[in-house]
């Protein structure tokens, strides 16, 4: 996929500020133990100094492989003695080695393999991240917690034709979607949520979101209409991006979709949405999806098969009560 010049230099400076960080805590903590234990910072001149010698015998020529053995056993003894030295003051080697965020990178973001250099997860995953945040800047991502979110608006009477009340109900609820965020991965199940207006499906989504978010993984949220719109104009756009909607909400770690069903529906519409659910289900990448329509309105809507294939491979989550904006009112 590609992406625009802002969000790979957004990434890369992620990559680059782990680098350093983890540079300027080694850095801080060798200073510490060396001040600590002289002898410590001596024994490490003398090992570069090895280095430095063996360098020189190469390029000096004479007798150069007894001259590199020789070097060798005198840097392993003194390696041995640095290491013996830091333990009996209660450090080790580590603590004098920079930490990094990605140990297959060194936090430079890139790998060699197979005798080429390739891009690193790490920095694949950041570039993930930067799009993601790109997409989500005028998003209501940061307005909904789960401490925020209160159970005392849904009535504990069972209402006819109900198994529960509606506050059993939503305590179910809260407490999956609470877990849900918890133990989130890349494989984690899809989410359905239905039920009228006003009952909390987009406050658990946010919920959610920002906790995922916490753990440094990249989410999309958009509500249907905002989501179809960005992807009709880019369809019909004469300049196309370099980082395209349909490729962020395909590669990102997971894509809430809010209110399905209240964008403007036409074939281009019904055919963006269904294309959309296809490539993350077949990628198997998680969703959390919120509607106000029940099946059969969606059938209407969409299809029978989009219909059915939602609700196959998605765990449903049904809100009912009343509306909580009207009685916060």
């Amino acid at each position: 996929m590609g992406y625009s010049n802002e969000v790979k230099k957004k990434a890369a400076s992620v990559i680059s500020e782990r680098k350093l960080s983890a540079e300027r805590r080694a850095d801080y903590m060798r200073e510490k133990i060396f001040n600590e234990i002289p002898e410590a910072a001596e024994i490490e001149r003398k090992i570069a100094s090895c280095g430095i010698r063996a360098g020189r015998a190469v390029l000096g020529g004479g007798d150069v492989k007894s001259e590199l053995s020789s070097l060798k056993t005198e840097s392993l003894a003194l390696q041995r003695r640095f290491e013996e030295l830091l333990r009996s003051h209660g450090y080790s080697v580590s603590d004098v080695e920079p930490k990094y965020f990605c140990e297959k990178c060194g936090d430079t973001g890139y790998i060699e393999l197979d005798n080429r250099t390739v891009m690193c997860d790490c920095l694949k995953q950041a570039r993930i991240e930067a799009a993601c945040d790109e997409l989500n800047r005028n998003s209501r991502l940061s307005l909904c917690t789960f401490e925020d979110f209160s159970l005392s608006y849904y009535s504990k009477e069972i209402p006819d034709g109900y198994p529960r009340s509606p506050y059993e109900q939503m305590r179910a609820i809260l407490k999956y979607c609470r877990n849900y965020a918890e133990n989130f991965t890349t494989s984690s199940e899809n989410i359905f949520m239905r039920g009228k207006t006003g009952l909390g499906k987009t406050h658990l989504s946010l919920s959610i979101a920002n906790e995922v978010i916490k753990k440094g993984y990249g989410v999309i949220y958009a509500s249907a209409p905002t989501l179809v719109a960005q992807l009709e104009k880019e369809q019909f756009s004469r300049e196309k991006p370099e980082n395209s909607v349909a490729d962020v909400i395909s590669d990102c770690d997971l894509l809430i979709i809010d209110d399905l069903g209240t964008e403007f529906v036409n074939s281009f519409s019904a055919s963006a949405v269904y294309n959309v659910f296809n490539a993350r289900l077949s990628s198997r990448k998680p969703m959390i999806v919120n509607t106000n329509l029940s099946a059969a309105e969606l059938e209407q809507t969409y299809s029978e098969r989009f219909v059915s294939r939602i609700y196959g491979e998605a765990r449903r989550l049904n809100f009912f009560g009343k509306d909580i904006r009207i009685q916060k009112k």
